[in-house]
């Protein structure tokens, strides 16, 4: 069976602007027909600004119907003029080939009746009724005109795959039917998360944001019964594993080719028509999957490549249906097939199991792609693409088990992504950081935090959080607020294009677009770019025109650096890039082997092996992400797009981050000092000083806060004295001092102030004792029975005096200890204590050879019953000495002996 493709061409008799959408035409065959008249009943009811949300399985029809039923409601509701209905879809591909169908099947030219508008293209016009777009233009639209005037109605598409933009427009959507009564709003979702997107379309202004709205109620849900035809599930596992740290493995690509290639190949021969569908996470593993495939397939075969770095026309045709002469396609794509598209004339899914997933790292100020096993509501979807027309298969190369441990929904970009430009546009519409915005998930404070922070020292907002003058021109740029500010400036700087140079529009659409540098090179893009080598020239030289004009119209009064403009065009994208990304201008590391390079920001990372940046001692980096293998040089990051900087040029871009301080450090017992500039974390000069007094006592306070009172070391004296002053404040409390390590830390200047200034000064810790030290803490007049309570001896019976070994600081239940031969204890009936009795003393008994016997703190229990075994086994082996059968009553006589 095969399909062939939308006609481009509306015939002669196409209906007028104000002719209503004939719906039985274009719903003929699809399953959500059935539903149109209750989706029509609910916002009928509703009157004017009605609400609902679709849901609805993938392959129903609801993209396709639900928009002309809303522009048909809203023509008959109009007292004059022609509505203007608004459909969000979440890819460009998608806008185009929605809106393709649509003209389609309603008979008219593309653009005219039914269009669509994407970055740096657009099909519509005055005339147009249904307008597609992404969601990123629907926000822009927003931030310019509030009430979205001349707008009847938005129909908010795959709600639930929960993309940032998306899940913003839902919370800022809501607010605009508050103000504004007659604007109808319909959200659709694939899967069975639609109360929750009614409760947030229902919600007043003001509530939280936890995805749980208060105040108007849940508007009406509107559900459609699964389209699929019967699909049959087989499981190929392959033999090697899918991941290793360096991402996908080629073993496990290899599999999924070849398993594509002879499950394609079984199809075909019950049914020549079938053309199958291959989801793999990536584009790199889209060349590697399609470049098997083309080595496996014989001529009758056509391998398709899909994916957001093809050129729209390729898209556009990945997409449609083929004719009947057209060879069978094996489409290998990314997610971007996953949802909102049915390909005509699939039969055949073969399921990879992965996806890309966006990642914050917050403590690397990096956020990039990592390839994760799909959600199982991805999986679903995946395989119902096989079964949208007629019967399918799915073959999922993977077995059960992975598909169980999945998780059952993709993560919310908000709660992992970059929100730079989230918090951006959210400051513009008037709710900083999303409060009062009843959005699906709350933004995570530290992420928004950062994101704040930034738009901050971009000039962007005010210390309230409102977006200033710049960051409204910024928000009209479409692109990252870093680079729209770098468009700005850069376009003050650089001009316009020059002979030998490039422009700043043409830097940042580049690095905004979804071409990527091979070997990192950006310079080497932006060139392939300009001389319209690249499939992708044509819409880049459009959207750099476009950002040209925005700079041009953009009246901000932007502070430009004092900065000299690089002659080399290279030089000149990376001052471009470094004045984005300032905080990810990089210097080589010195060193054999990979090329490393460390950034202002800290972070550590690769250049691609091969790359023709290698060698250059200052790069400004476009885009940076985590990463194992070889590339990543060990540092876990690899640099994907960048270009050469001067050292001038980078100080100049980031003259924010130049920092000229002595560094003090204390180590080995000594300080030392060394005047450091720096350009955040790179060092750019380094020379010996000797450090001031304050800039001593800091390194030392640093030293012991992070090491504690070690670095400079415990006497044996010292430490004694802290044991016995630590088993006082144990048992009896203040006026004791604490002599815990953070106690002592906290309080250094009442007792350790002159040695603290001896060490600032340059003394060594040799010739530091803390014994004295620590006696200035001891309590007067209560110091004067130090001795009584803790005393430093104890006197035995035979008159010896031995040391008592007092517990460790920190030890809380310890014992004081006195190590003594056994024969020096006999007279003592009791047990001697210390701590005004509070502690009895725990002898360790020794046999006259200073071997233990026993250990006890409680003679008299030990004379009355372990003793005489002890006394058995010692007599013979000691005969020379007293073993009395009643030692607590010993004479005099038998002690002196012990002791001689």
């Amino acid at each position: 069976m095969t399909s062939a493709p939308f006609p481009q061409d509306a015939p002669h008799d196409a209906p007028a602007p104000s002719t209503p959408f004939d719906l039985q035409a274009i719903g003929s065959g699809l399953v959500f027909a059935e539903s149109l008249k209750e989706l029509a009943d609910v916002l009928r009811q509703q009157g004017a600004g009605g609400a609902a949300v679709v849901q609805a399985p993938p392959g129903t029809g609801k993209t396709t119907l639900v928009p002309p039923l809303v522009a048909n409601l809203a023509a008959a509701a109009a007292a004059e003029g022609q509505p203007r209905i608004v459909v969000t879809q979440p890819r460009r591909v998608a806008a185009r080939s929605a809106a393709r169908r649509l003209a389609a099947l309603d008979g008219t030219k593309l653009g005219d009746r039914v269009g669509y508008t994407v970055r740096g293209e657009r099909q519509a016009g005055p005339a147009t009724l249904i307008e597609f777009v992404t969601p990123g233009i629907l926000l822009r639209r927003l931030l310019a005109d509030p009430g979205l005037e001349g707008t009847d109605a938005v129909v908010l598409d795959e709600v639930h795959e929960r993309g940032l933009e998306t899940d913003l427009l839902v919370g800022m959507l809501a607010e605009v039917r508050q103000l504004r009564g007659d604007l109808v709003v319909v959200a659709m979702s694939a899967t069975l998360d639609a109360p929750r997107f009614a409760a947030l379309l229902g919600a007043d202004p003001g509530s939280p944001q936890d995805g749980e709205a208060d105040g108007g109620g849940p508007v009406p849900v509107v559900d459609c019964p699964s389209a699929l035809h019967p699909l049959e599930t087989a499981w190929v596992p392959a033999p090697v594993a899918r991941l290793d740290g360096r991402g996908v493995t080629r073993a496990f690509l290899d599999h999924v080719a070849d398993t594509a290639a002879a499950s394609h190949a079984e199809a075909l021969a019950g049914d020549p028509g079938t053309d199958a569908l291959v989801f793999v996470p990536g584009v790199w593993e889209v060349s590697h999957v399609a470049g098997r495939l083309r080595t496996r397939v014989g001529p009758g075969v056509e391998i398709v490549e899909l994916h957001g770095q093809v050129s729209p026309a390729a898209q556009d045709r990945a997409v449609s249906g083929r004719n009947q002469e057209d060879p069978a396609r094996i489409i290998v794509s990314t997610a971007l097939a996953e949802s909102s598209l049915t390909v005509p004339g699939v039969r055949l899914v073969v399921d990879a199991g992965l996806s890309r997933e966006p990642r914050r790292d917050a403590g690397r100020g990096m956020t990039g792609l990592v390839t994760v096993s799909c959600s199982r509501a991805s999986a679903e979807q995946r395989a119902g693409r096989a079964a949208r027309q007629a019967p399918g298969k799915v073959v999922r190369c993977y077995d059960q088990k992975s598909l169980g441990a999945a998780p059952a929904h993709q993560t919310p970009e908000i709660a992992v992504s970059d929100l730079t430009g989230a918090a951006l546009i959210l400051a513009c519409w008037g709710a900083p950081g999303g409060r009062g915005l009843a959005l699906p998930d709350a933004p995570p404070q530290s992420a928004m935090a950062d994101a704040v922070e930034v738009l901050r020292e971009l000039g962007a907002v005010e210390e309230d959080g409102h977006a200033t003058e710049l960051g409204k021109a910024l928000a009209r740029i479409p692109a990252d607020p870093r680079l729209g500010r770098a468009l700005l400036v850069g376009s003050a700087l650089l001009g316009g294009r020059k002979t030998g140079g490039c422009s700043a529009a043409e830097v940042v659409a580049a690095v905004a677009g979804d071409q990527r540098a091979t070997g990192a090179d950006l310079p080497r893009l932006v060139s392939t770019l300009r001389n319209g080598k690249d499939p992708a020239a044509r819409r880049w030289a459009e959207e750099a025109r476009r950002m040209g004009t925005l700079a041009r119209q953009a009246a901000t009064g932007v502070g430009l650096p004092r900065v000299q403009v690089p002659a080399g065009t290279a030089e000149q994208v990376g001052l471009v890039v470094a004045l984005a990304f300032p905080d990810r201008v990089a210097r080589r590391v010195p060193g054999d082997g990979p090329e490393r390079y460390l950034l202002t920001s800290g972070t550590r990372a690769g250049l691609p092996a091969g790359s023709p940046l290698a060698g250059h001692e200052w790069l400004a980096v476009a885009e940076v992400a985590r990463a194992g293998g070889r590339d990543a040089a060990g540092t876990g990051a690899v640099i994907r797009s960048a270009a050469p900087l001067t050292a001038d040029t980078a100080e100049a871009a980031a003259a924010h981050l130049l920092r000229d301080t002595v560094e003090a450090s204390f180590s080995q017992g000594r300080v030392t000092a060394r005047r450091e500039r720096r350009l955040g974390a790179i060092v750019l000069s380094s020379t010996p000083v000797r450090a001031s007094a304050a800039e001593g006592r800091a390194a030392v306070a640093r030293a012991l806060e992070e090491q504690g009172l070690g670095v400079i070391g415990w006497s044996t004296a010292a430490e004694a004295i802290r044991r016995r002053l630590a088993l006082l404040h144990r048992e009896l409390g203040a006026p004791w001092p604490d002599m815990s390590e953070q106690a002592l830390l906290a309080h250094l200047d009442d007792w350790l102030g002159p040695e603290l200034e001896a060490l600032a000064g340059g003394a060594p810790t040799s010739g530091i004792d803390l014994t004295e030290p620590l006696r200035r803490l001891l309590p007067w007049p209560d110091a004067a029975r130090l001795g009584e309570l803790a005393p430093e001896f104890l006197e035995v019976p035979s008159g010896s005096r031995v040391r008592i070994d007092y517990p460790a600081a920190a030890d809380d239940g310890g014992r004081p200890v006195v190590a003594v031969k056994l024969q020096e204890c006999f007279g003592w009936d009791r047990t001697p204590r210390v701590a005004d009795g509070r502690v009895a003393v725990q002898f360790h008994l020794l046999s006259p050879a200073r071997r233990p016997l026993a250990v006890t703190d409680d003679l008299a229990s030990f004379w009355s019953g372990p003793y005489a075994q002890v006394r058995a086994e010692m007599r013979g082996r000691y005969p020379k000495h007293p073993w009395p059968e009643d030692p607590w009553t010993a004479t005099a006589t038998a002690r002196t002996k012990t002791r001689k």
